[in-house]
């Protein structure tokens, strides 16, 4: 692997329900020492949930590292041995109500390379069906019906701010192009 650093030594800094914060001292490519600030993180799904009639389905939700309320496609983390396509399923209920007979993988990708292993893996929900939703004990959110313009419009004027969310709209587009 071109570039690639050789892991020399790991020092767990901080351990929580969600990430692991390591430090690791690497081997460089030209065989100096230095450091690298890792977050590791179990991995995410999120799902691109449209009703049938054409609509995105989002919720908004206040997300306090960003000390702002912003509005997403829903998603969540990966449980210990959850397949990604069994996680979608559950986040889209768990957040929406709705659910779907037509779920379809799109992509993974990396959230933040620089300093994070996480991976979400996106997901096609179409032709979603409302039913009730079971938000964990700490979620609070609105959810909303929107239009494809409408969520290009939320993304100019910063309402729709996360990349996951962002992207998943991106591939809507391509989708929409190809049919």
């Amino acid at each position: 692997m071109k570039f690639y650093e050789r892991t020399k030594k790991v020092d767990e800094i901080f351990k929580g329900k969600m990430i692991q914060l390591h430090v690791e001292t690497v081997e460089l490519p030209d065989g100096r020492e230095a450091t690298r600030e890792v977050v590791r993180h179990p991995g995410a799904v999120a799902v691109l949930p449209l009703t049938e009639d054409g609509r995105l389905i989002v919720v908004e939700q206040f997300r306090k590292a960003l000390d702002r309320s912003i509005i997403e496609i829903p998603a969540g983390k990966l449980e210990a041995g959850e397949a990604p396509l069994a996680c979608a399923i559950r986040e889209l209920k768990e957040e929406t109500g709705y659910s779907s007979d037509e779920i379809s993988y799109l992509v993974s990708f990396s959230t933040s390379p620089g300093f994070a292993d996480e991976i979400i893996h996106l997901y096609l929900a179409q032709n979603c069906k409302p039913g009730k939703n079971h938000l964990d004990e700490d979620e609070f959110l609105d959810l909303m019906l929107i239009s494809k313009e409408e969520a290009y419009q939320m993304i100019a004027n910063q309402q729709i701010y996360d990349a996951k969310t962002i992207l998943a709209i991106y591939y809507w587009d391509l989708l929409s192009k190809r049919d």
